[in-house]
């Protein structure tokens, strides 16, 4: 068996350059003025990672955590977050280009660096509200799931408390204008878990989302207390027009609601009241009254698909 040659023939070295020339070329590398930094997804994935070994440090630290280690994390990650928002406020992404443009100036920098850190502290600031929201999301997950054994088995192991460690996180993001690195860390999430849930969307304590693959939740929906969510729902909005992007597009879920696999909910004008039951695979376009049950062969309204 022959040995493989060190370095790649010639021919694919002519080949790698020239690709790599038609990609900068593409980019606007080497053009002026040069184009600004965007947030590495990989500095967001170790911001979540950050923000989950202080949120709970007894169990995703390594080791016994210490009271200096935690007081060190949270400091890291007020230094990162405040980096991460930094990088963003001077990128200025927008739908014109991947990112703004030309030399930053002095004050431009000063102005980023103060909306960095004030949003960093805004974040760290929540941390004990953002604990107690998590516990109570914890505690539905042990309630709703007999399944669950332990607190270290839903930190460590369920899909639908991951991705909500990531929405609390990315919520206070998006409430505070970082709105580029708050889709990443939800993005991140989803892909990790298959469970979509927009930094937007406004979430209250307790929600269980059960297995939840292929959950999606709309940026302006709207879920109270103690929601449970299986797998499959989709919290949507009707087919809209162009220029119709604005206001309340998605549902309001009331609280106590559980809403079982695969049904579809959509509408900003449909609310499902309190203690509501919707079947598996339901389609609901209409509200439903509080403590309701409705079945598929029930399913309340038709409408255009989720959007």
């Amino acid at each position: 068996m022959s040995e493989i040659p060190p370095f790649p023939p010639r021919e694919r070295v002519a080949q790698d350059a020239e690709i790599g020339h038609w990609l900068a070329a593409r980019a606007g590398v080497g053009a002026q003025p040069c184009r600004r930094p965007l947030p590495d997804p990989a500095r967001v994935a170790q911001l979540l990672e950050g923000f989950r070994r202080v949120i709970y440090p007894e169990i995703w630290t390594g080791s016994a955590p210490t009271v200096d280690a935690i007081v060190l994390a949270v400091t890291d990650l007020r230094q990162e977050l405040t980096q991460l928002v930094v990088t963003e406020r001077l990128s200025r992404p927008d739908k014109e280009g991947p990112a703004a443009t030309g030399p930053i100036r002095e004050d431009e920098l000063e102005s980023a660096r103060q909306f960095g850190g004030s949003v960093a502290d805004l974040v760290v600031a929540a941390i004990p509200e953002l604990r107690a929201a998590l516990e109570a999301d914890l505690q539905a997950a042990l309630d709703g799931d007999p399944a669950a054994r332990s607190r270290a088995e839903v930190v460590l192991c369920y899909p639908g408390f991951g991705a909500l460690t990531a929405w609390r996180l990315a919520n206070r993001l998006w409430r505070a204008g970082a709105i580029l690195c708050a889709r990443m860390l939800t993005e991140q999430a989803h892909a990790r878990s298959g469970i979509d849930l927009h930094p937007g969307a406004t979430i209250a304590d307790g929600l269980f989302i059960d297995h939840g693959t292929g959950v999606v939740v709309g940026e302006t929906a709207v879920i109270g207390r103690g929601v449970r969510l299986y797998q499959g729902v989709t919290l949507g909005a009707r087919s809209l027009g162009r220029g119709q992007s604005s206001g309340k597009r998605h549902p309001t879920l009331e609280d106590g609601v559980v809403i079982y696999a695969n049904a579809t909910i959509l509408g900003g004008d449909t609310i499902i009241g309190s203690g509501a039951v919707i079947g598996g695979n339901a389609w609901v376009t209409e509200s439903v009254a509080p403590g309701a049950k409705l079945r598929m062969e029930q399913e309340s309204g038709r409408g255009g698909p989720a959007g």
